[in-house]
């Protein structure tokens, strides 16, 4: 889940890392006000979930409340890469000497937390790890003890921080990785730090990505989960508690359990097709859950077959029997249904199928052959 730049700073904040004044503005009417006490030059931020804001015009300076205003307009009023800009983020320009990239993510190959830090940062920070990766340093973190006075000094004095700075950068280094901690992040990002003309050091500008998977335990930020800038599908499945993840193929899958679905795609790919989706409807899933599962799989346009492996234990075949049949009596569709199911409930479940002219495998093998036969059939996506 990703954070707006106004909800992280507001997190920054909370931890003492120092950020601009500034307010949150939702109607050009309110910026002349905001700009008024802020006072000075302003900077009107667009806030949408996307990177390259600035060079998309969706940053700009005002040199004064009246121009602030007219610039809000000008901004509430774009699309940045697709997405509408609903929000502007009114705050103080700073003026600086220096800008640093900061960020603290994941290293999945070694299962840990890593630093990265440049002194080149900036908005052209992809071209400097693309054009001089060796200015972008990384540091491993032993997540039990945290990023330590001493890693920040390393950073400092590879990066030639001068001196009289060591002490603000490492304190901001330490609130950085409680944010992180405390949040269950998998990015903390401050692109640029900066550091003014009388030493200061402030955070620019900010991005968060939560583990969607801690959601449960971090309340106060799934409430700020901004739907508009997700997929519909991605929302749904989150809805109904299903694993999805979207491939290039044409045979659509539903299964419960990720083994046995990992297992169905194999097959898949033995009989020379290629699975649309990785699908997981979990143990113990109703009528309604399959139904859901179905319709997000039929609403893919690439999917010309679906196959259906289910293998009962808390599971129960006649509840997922009851989900096909209920989505089918909703969603006109002319794909090819394959279903397999074995286990709990499996004679009651194959009796509900009855009704309807579904393709009924006995094993897991004619299933995903008869799948793939029937998706090289049609050689373009679906229709409903």
């Amino acid at each position: 889940m990703r954070l707006h730049e106004y909800q992280t700073k507001q997190i920054f904040n909370k931890y003492g890392i120092p950020i601009p004044r500034g307010k949150i503005a939702l109607y050009a009417g309110e910026v002349k006000q905001i700009a008024d006490e802020i006072g000075g030059p302003i900077v009107v931020k667009a806030q949408v979930l996307v990177s390259g804001r600035g060079k998309a015009g969706g940053i700009r300076l005002a040199k004064s409340a009246k121009d602030a205003e007219e610039i809000a307009a000008y901004i509430l009023g774009m699309e940045i890469k697709g997405l509408p800009v609903h929000k502007v983020l009114i705050e103080e320009a700073v003026i600086f000497n220096q800008e640093i990239y900061l960020a603290i993510t994941i290293d999945r190959e070694a299962g840990l937390p890593v630093l990265m830090a440049s002194g080149s940062g900036g908005m052209d920070i992809e071209e400097v790890a693309l054009r001089s990766p060796e200015k972008i340093l990384r540091l491993q973190i032993n997540p039990l003890l945290g990023i330590q006075e001493y890693h920040a000094r390393l950073i400092a004095i590879n990066m030639d921080l001068s001196r009289q700075h060591w002490r603000q950068f490492s304190k901001v280094l330490a609130e950085m990785w409680k944010v992180f901690r405390d949040c269950d992040a998998t990015l903390v990002e401050i692109n640029p730090l900066v550091i003014t003309g009388d030493n200061r050091q402030i955070a620019l500008d900010g991005k968060m990505i939560i583990d969607d998977n801690a959601l449960f335990r971090q309340a106060n930020l799934a409430e700020l989960r901004w739907l508009e800038a997700e997929n519909p599908i991605d929302t749904e499945s989150r809805k109904f508690g299903l694993s999805y993840i979207p491939l290039k193929g044409k045979v659509g899958c539903m299964v419960n359990g990720a083994g046995l679905a990992m297992t169905t795609m194999d097959l898949i790919n033995s009989f020379g097709g290629e699975p649309a989706n990785f699908l997981d409807i979990g143990g113990g899933a109703n009528a309604e859950k399959v139904s859901a599962a179905l319709k997000i799989i039929l609403s893919d346009p690439h999917v010309t077959t679906v196959l259906i492996n289910i293998f009962g234990g808390i599971t129960r075949c006649d509840e997922v029997a009851r989900g096909i049949i209920a989505t089918l009596y909703e969603v006109e569709s002319q794909i090819p249904i394959i279903v397999r199911l074995s286990g709990t409930n499996a004679k009651e479940g194959m009796q509900i199928l009855a009704e309807r002219n579904l393709n009924i495998a006995n094993s897991l093998s004619e299933a995903a052959r008869l799948a793939v036969d029937f998706s090289q059939r049609v050689p373009n996506g679906n229709t409903h």
